[in-house]
């Protein structure tokens, strides 16, 4: 993986919308970043908004793909990344959730997603979630054919303030139905001297539909999984995001070594979730 992690991408074609760094790595980890860019191809134009809300956390998870990369370096792992802002097309979705194309986020609305037919809808999903859905199923599937191991994790950020509140914790450890990763994170942070306030399934969790990539790519094959949430106050430069990422690697390490990967429990657990949620 050479050069500086982007804040934006100009993708030539769709293909595009889904870029892969170090997918050689030898690492057993599988990092995915699916709001890394704010971009936004030029025949959309703004959608409406102006330059300050196009550069806002509604656009993007700011911080997350510089972290997303330093955690590829350390670790050695492949990292995916969305290609476009998720203004257009939220990845982590799938293509029936109104979120996926949000007509209003946070306290914004946003007039080049209002009043989409079914038919735009399809569109937007075809051209940016399917080919991203396809290139980490495939990865995945090429690194199971190869007889390797793949520890799924999803990183984003979140901002401080929501709604006019201010949130207490800094880092979020998320699992959907198969907590075997998050529990091994969680008691490694606890065991640390990091000082940060680290909660599970905050300040979002699977009810609130943020664990589609876990669901889509982890738990139908028994995947160890987890996602990490960051406080973009923490890493707003450099080396709020060098520190944090070294400081996750570790916790990750941690948890790899004490998570026993059987696929036949994970999978196990995801059908007595299914059974739940029906």
């Amino acid at each position: 993986m050479n050069g500086k992690a982007p804040d934006s991408v100009e993708p030539n074609d769709v293909s595009d919308t889904a870029r892969v760094f170090n997918p050689a790595g030898a690492g057993d980890f599988l990092i995915v970043c699916e709001h890394a860019s704010r971009f936004i191809p030029a025949e959309f134009g703004t959608l409406g908004l102006d330059a300050a809300a196009l550069a806002s956390h509604i656009a993007w998870d700011p911080g997350a793909i510089e972290v997303a990369h330093e955690l590829s370096r350390l670790l050695d792992a492949a990292l995916v990344m969305q290609g476009v802002s998720r203004l257009l097309y939220d990845c982590n979705r799938p293509p029936h959730e109104p979120s996926a194309i949000p007509a209003v986020s946070e306290i914004y609305r946003i007039p080049g997603n209002a009043g989409l037919s079914d038919a735009e809808r399809r569109i937007r999903a075809e051209r940016f979630y399917v080919p991203f859905r396809r290139t980490l199923s495939n990865l995945v599937d090429e690194r199971t054919a190869a007889g390797r191991e793949t520890v799924l994790v999803t990183v984003h950020s979140f901002t401080p303030i929501y709604h006019g509140r201010r949130r207490e914790v800094e880092i979020g450890i998320l699992h959907d139905s198969d907590p075997r990763l998050a529990d091994a994170m969680l008691r490694a942070a606890a065991g640390g001297d990091g000082g940060h306030v680290v909660r599970r399934n905050e300040p979002y969790g699977p009810q609130d539909g943020v664990t589609h990539t876990l669901r889509e790519h982890a738990l139908p094959r028994g995947l160890a999984n987890v996602m990490i949430e960051i406080r973009n106050d923490l890493i707003a430069d450099e080396h709020g995001r060098q520190m944090m990422a070294a400081l996750v690697a570790g916790w990750l390490a941690q948890a790899r070594r004490r998570v026993d990967t059987v696929p036949e429990e994970a999978a196990r657990l995801e059908s007595n979730s299914m059974g739940k949620r029906r």
